[in-house]
C-alpha cells in the first residue's frame, strides 16, 4: 500500500487505480483525446470521475515522438485555465500537471494541481527538482532517452530494464535529498524505446519494485499497441487493456489511460483473480 500528501488530499493506493489523461492540445498523437475548450474538458473530467479515476493528468504540451517544444507562456494559456475549470466543477479532484517545464509545473499547483508529473524527471529543466520540493507535491518521475523531438531516432540499449531501475535508482536518491516525499516512477514506455524494447521492459517491469515506490504504466493506444496489431490508434483500446493487464500482473499500481472504465474493469478483473 503507497499513501500520497496531495497537497492535503490523501491519495491511497491499496489496490491499483487510475489516472485519466485530459490532454489540452490541437496535436496529440491519439486525436480522440484532443480537448479544445471547458465544456469538453469539464465532460470529460465528469465521465472519467464517474468511471472510478482517482487522478486527472492535464497536459497543455503534446510530447508524442517528433513534437515541437511549445512556449511556456502557451502551455500556461492552455492548462491553467483549465485547472480552475476544473476545481471549481470538481473541487475534490486531485489533479497533476503534466510538464517539463518548472514554471509551468509552480503555477499549476497555485491553481490548485497536487501532482506533478515530468516525462524528464527534471532533466529538461534543471530546476524541476527544487521547485517541487518547494511545492511539497508528489512527483512523477518518467524515464526517457532523448527528447521528445529525437527520442526516437534510433534508441539503443544493452538492458533496457537494467538501465531504467539504474537510472531510477539515482534520481529518487537525488528527489529525497532535495526533500521530495513522495515519489511515484514511470518506466516510460514509448519514450525512447523501440517496441521491442517495450515488450522487454514490460516484461521485466516487476523489478522496478525494489525500488519500493508506485509503479505507474502509461500504455493507452500508443503505438506498440496499433503497429504491433496493425490497427490506428483509434482501434487500439482492445489492445491496450491487454497491455494494462499485463502491466498489473508485473507490478502497476496506477494506469495511465485515455479510457477509464475499461481500465478500471482490468483492475477489478486482476483483484478478483488475486483473491480468489
Amino acid at each position: 500500500m503507497f499513501t500520497l500528501n496531495c497537497k492535503g488530499k490523501l491519495l491511497v493506493l491499496e489496490e491499483p487505480g487510475v489516472m485519466g489523461i485530459l490532454n489540452i492540445t490541437p496535436d496529440s498523437f491519439y486525436e480522440g483525446s484532443r480537448l479544445n475548450n471547458t465544456t469538453a474538458i469539464l465532460k470529460k473530467a465528469e465521465q472519467m470521475l464517474s468511471e472510478g479515476a482517482v487522478i486527472l493528468d492535464v497536459g497543455g504540451q503534446s510530447t508524442r515522438p517528433g513534437s515541437e517544444r511549445i512556449s511556456i507562456d502557451e502551455e500556461l494559456n492552455r492548462t491553467i485555465p483549465a485547472i480552475e475549470s476544473l476545481l471549481k466543477e470538481f473541487p475534490e479532484t486531485i489533479l497533476s500537471i503534466d510538464t517539463y517545464q518548472s514554471k509551468v509545473a509552480k503555477e499549476a499547483v497555485a491553481a490548485g494541481a497536487s501532482v506533478v508529473n515530468d516525462i524528464s524527471s527534471g532533466d529538461m529543466d534543471a530546476d524541476m527538482i527544487t521547485v517541487v520540493s518547494s511545492l511539497q507535491v508528489p512527483f512523477i518521475c518518467m524515464h526517457v532517452k532523448g527528447t521528445p523531438g529525437s527520442m526516437q531516432a534510433a534508441p539503443q540499449y544493452v538492458d533496457v530494464t537494467m538501465e531504467v531501475l539504474d537510472y531510477f535508482i539515482k534520481k529518487t536518491t537525488r528527489c529525497k535529498e532535495a526533500g521530495i516525499e513522495d515519489i511515484i516512477i514511470d518506466p516510460g514506455f514509448g519514450f525512447g524505446k523501440t517496441i521491442t524494447h517495450n515488450f522487454q521492459l514490460l516484461k521485466k517491469m516487476e523489478v522496478l519494485k525494489l525500488l519500493d515506490k508506485p509503479i505507474l504504466a502509461g500504455l493507452s493506444r500508443k503505438s506498440t499497441v496499433y503497429k504491433t496489431l496493425g490497427v490506428t490508434a483509434a482501434e487500439a483500446l482492445n489492445g491496450t487493456t491487454v497491455l494494462n493487464t499485463i502491466a498489473l500482473l508485473n507490478g502497476a499500481n496506477l494506469l495511465r489511460v485515455h479510457d477509464v472504465k475499461e481500465a478500471k474493469e482490468s483492475i477489478t478483473l486482476f483483484l478478483a483473480c488475486q483473491k480468489a
